[in-house]
């Protein structure tokens, strides 16, 4: 059973079940949670001290910053989508109770942990939730021999080599730029994206709108491997210019991707719309990246059209979805949803943007960007705290 098989409509609670504490019922309820919460709060407290409202309390290495977004807040998402997933692909279950406790426990310590003088400490915690997570996913898909799916457990297991890589390069032990490992931990998140993506989003796409989206075979490994090829290009660090040449074939690739699920037909759903406007900003992080490895504008402008605007995206809609979704309600976006959709595409746009508009206000689309970021996923944690901690609506397990 894939994913996207969720419940359509909110349902009565069979058996008479009554709605009660929930939250280690499944693994995304937790890690959305917390993801939620500490993308708004960490930003909102990052942009704070970065314009020089308050000073203190946060690691003042932007490469820091990075590092939160990336292996704190995005990789915690990752592992409960995964933990959920894996569960409705294998048929068998992934931690709940008070194992998922103590996997959330090692995630919450790591970030706790760097806020203080022990940023070793909150590397031995970031691995250990990572080899808990891959554990986690590893036994239920081994047991089932879902090999289509394996390539996770390797995948959770790099997350946690590339942190430990860049814990390691920030305090000297490691002879190596520490840089390396943000990007290689962002194209691991691209590449999860983009495969899961576009597993997801034409079928959504296909069964809310009752359209025909198409998916080439040639072009899905083309779009996939040119991801794979920059990720290992970024990591052995060779020549811009090859960089250049492989980003703009991903560019091309995705871009005729996602032409062929019919986004157009998506406009006024905003359960579908979130998804589709934010892999297209897979296609300008692609492009950017294409022109800022041939020296064409500047580094850094690409990083953001990701990180905001693709993966802040997909995740906030993602989380929305499967959320509503795993806890019996219906697959429809409330005024708050859709402020947050909103807010998230809007932030992408100010960050990215702006700085080309008017140089001038480099300073003022940071701001502003971490403020409209901050604005979106508080209004998520908000909506979503009571459901998340709260037993399905129609009185299933889960």
């Amino acid at each position: 059973m894939a994913l996207a098989q969720i419940e359509e409509t909110e349902g009565t609670r069979p058996g008479g079940g009554t709605p009660g504490f929930a939250l280690w019922a499944l693994g995304f309820r937790p890690l959305y949670l917390v993801a939620g919460v500490y993308a708004a709060v960490s930003i909102c407290a990052w942009v704070a001290q970065f314009a020089g409202w308050h000073d203190g309390g946060w690691p003042r290495d932007p490469l820091w910053h990075a590092h939160e977004m990336i292996f704190g807040f995005a990789f915690a998402v990752i592992v409960g989508f995964l933990f959920t997933a894996v569960q409705n692909w294998t048929a068998r279950p992934t931690p709940t109770g008070a194992r998922l406790a103590a996997i959330v426990a090692l995630w919450v310590a790591a970030r706790v942990l760097l806020l203080g003088p022990w940023p070793l400490a909150s590397a031995a915690a970031d691995v250990a939730f990572a080899i808990a997570a891959a554990w986690g996913i590893g036994l239920p898909i081994t047991q089932a021999g879902n090999r289509r799916n394996a390539f996770f457990i390797p995948l959770l297991l790099a997350f946690g080599a590339a942190n430990l890589a860049f814990h390691l390069a920030m305090s000297e032990t490691l002879d190596m730029p520490p840089r390396r490992m943000v990007q290689l931990g962002l194209d691991l998140i691209l590449f999860v994206i983009a495969v899961m993506g576009g597993r997801v989003i034409p079928m959504f796409t296909a069964n809310a709108r009752q359209v025909r989206v198409r998916r080439l075979p040639w072009l899905e490994a083309v779009a996939l491997g040119s991801i794979l090829a920059l990720l290992f290009a970024g990591l052995a660090g060779l020549p811009p210019a090859l960089i250049a040449g492989l980003a703009a074939l991903a560019t091309l690739s995705h871009a005729a991707r996602i032409a062929l699920w019919r986004p157009w037909a998506t406009l006024g759903h905003p359960m579908l719309w979130i998804l589709h406007a934010s892999y297209v900003w897979i296609v300008v992080h692609l492009g950017l990246r294409a022109l800022a490895a041939a020296g064409l504008v500047g580094p850094g402008t690409e990083t953001h059209a990701l990180t905001v605007g693709a993966i802040g995206g997909l995740i906030l809609g993602m989380m929305v979805r499967t959320a509503r979704g795993h806890t019996g309600r219906p697959l429809v976006a409330g005024a708050m949803e859709i402020a947050a959709f909103a807010l998230i595409q809007i932030a992408a746009l100010v960050r990215v943007f702006l700085p080309f508009a008017a140089p001038s206000l480099a300073l003022e689309s940071i701001v502003a960007s971490g403020l409209l970021w901050t604005l979106a996923f508080g209004l998520f944690a908000v909506r979503y705290w009571p459901i998340l901690t709260r037993a399905r609506a129609d009185g299933r397990p889960g």
